[in-house]
């Protein structure tokens, strides 16, 4: 073990686990989040030995409770039959007011159709369009009479994934025992990278994945080419975390569905993630730009008469062209953006910009082999530190406030380095240089690419050099 793998066990003990089992634990064609198969794991594998008798644990569980597509068929008979089934999947609800009911889809199934008690809705209501990781309880309905719905499966139970209420200050009590290496080692390996294969820097830039995990409104863009593995965080991470990969964006699904009745994305996540963002088509692009800078500006937009306020940050990742050199062969970042994207009033909300082009390509010596925090512990602990004060008056006391004149670069710099505050010294204790060096300017570098974009792209930008 190294130094923070050994601490971390010794600190966190059941709370971590050995990323390399996810790999080896046999869940097959199954497409699943990492915090889901680790989920698995820590229950059928508790003492980290994965054996034969836990991957046949796993493989019973597995066939019983998230099927393959080749067995859905035989779940689907034995519901018929009247056993209740009880699946781990990702369920999810959309309206169908022709009916006036709820339809519940059910993937591992490739059931559209179900239905579900209305009482699960109101409980949790994230279910409604966008789906909820969960354990949930099927039985088989059978139509009552002729005319009537066809036989079909209802969800009458469901739980979602969650952990037990995270004690904040004890793990802040426990981030004391590591020193600032062994911690940013643990925190890169938690998300699920080799921490050993990647520089200081390098660790920064995917430290930066997490600032909108951790910290609320925060509006982030990264570009890099293919491969840099700019979704696999948010894709793995959270179940917080919403990320919609290319294609049509409309209104409804970002902000308020007027037929549901129902808030969109932005109300229901801590973050949401707009992947592919240069092949990003939104539905009526003036609307949606329009509504969106609202919200990117003050936390808050109005649609069909009804105002709404959030906290869920934006992040837009895109794939641009480099040289050999790991540079952007064009000087202008956002011109494989759709032209709504680029706009300059757009662009200056955005809080900064991550130069995914400096990461290296993910290959085997990139993915994490080691002990990390679990997946689904990890990411509550980062939807934890959301909402935990007092890290703003660490920038007060350590960054030169009165030198930044513009309110937004004011703005962008104080959330970025209150977000990687959090992330590297989340006990609130940090010495003047150290969060200068590791939380001041990294925020101050993000933004700056920023103004510099600002600036090539519009003559009322004036170049700026921020000093803070």
């Amino acid at each position: 073990m190294t130094s923070y793998e050994a601490r971390a066990s010794d600190v966190f003990g059941d709370y971590c686990i050995n990323k390399a089992l996810v790999d080896h634990a046999g869940f097959g064609t199954r497409s699943i989040p990492a915090f889901v198969g680790e989920w698995i794991i820590s229950r059928h594998v508790p003492d980290g030995i994965l054996d034969d008798a836990a991957r046949e644990r796993i493989r019973t569980f597995l066939d019983r409770h998230l099927p393959t597509r080749d067995q859905k068929e035989q779940l689907k008979a034995r519901a018929m039959s009247g056993e209740q089934l009880t699946l781990l999947d990702q369920f999810a609800v959309t309206v169908n007011l022709a009916r006036n009911e709820y339809r519940l889809s059910i993937p591992c199934l490739d059931e559209q159709r179900a239905t579900i008690d209305p009482a699960l809705t109101e409980a949790y209501p994230l279910l409604l369009g966008s789906g909820v990781w969960g354990v949930g309880k099927l039985r088989y309905e059978r139509p009552q009479q002729a005319g009537s719905r066809d036989g079909h499966l209802r969800l009458v139970d469901f739980r979602p994934m969650q952990n037990a209420r995270l004690d904040l200050d004890l793990i802040a009590q426990a981030r004391q025992q590591f020193s600032l290496d062994e911690w940013r080692d643990l925190m890169v390996a938690s998300m699920g990278y080799d921490p050993q294969g990647y520089s200081l820097v390098e660790q920064t830039h995917l430290l930066t994945r997490l600032v909108p995990l951790v910290q609320e409104r925060i509006n982030l863009v990264e570009l890099a080419p293919k491969g840099t593995g700019k979704s696999f965080v948010f894709l793995n991470m959270s179940r917080r975390v919403r990320l919609v990969s290319g294609g049509r964006i409309t209104a409804p699904q970002l902000f308020y569905n007027h037929a549901s009745q129902q808030p969109g994305l932005l109300v229901n996540y801590d973050v949401v993630v707009l992947d592919e963002a240069q092949s990003l088509d939104f539905d009526n692009p003036g609307e949606v730009i329009g509504i969106l800078k609202d919200y990117l500006e003050s936390g808050a937009f109005s649609r069909g008469g009804k105002k709404f306020e959030a906290s869920s940050g934006l992040v837009l990742l895109a794939n641009i062209p480099i040289t050999a050199e790991r540079r952007p062969r064009d000087e202008n970042l956002f011109r494989e953006l759709p032209e709504f994207l680029g706009e300059t009033a757009f662009i200056d909300r955005i809080h900064g910009i991550l130069p995914g082009w400096e990461l290296p390509r993910i290959d085997a010596r990139h993915i994490c082999r080691g002990i990390g925090l679990k997946a689904d512990f990890f990411g509550d602990l980062l939807h934890g530190l959301r909402g935990r004060a007092g890290y703003e008056m660490l920038f007060g006391e350590h960054a030169n406030v009165d030198s930044i004149a513009d309110r937004r670069d004011l703005t962008a710099i104080r959330r970025l380095a209150t977000g990687l505050c959090k992330l590297l010294f989340p006990h609130g204790v940090v010495e003047r240089e150290l969060y200068r060096e590791h939380c001041l300017r990294p925020a101050v570098a993000l933004r700056q690419r920023v103004r510099d974009q600002l600036a090539l792209l519009d003559e009322e930008y004036p170049r700026v050099t921020i000093q803070a």
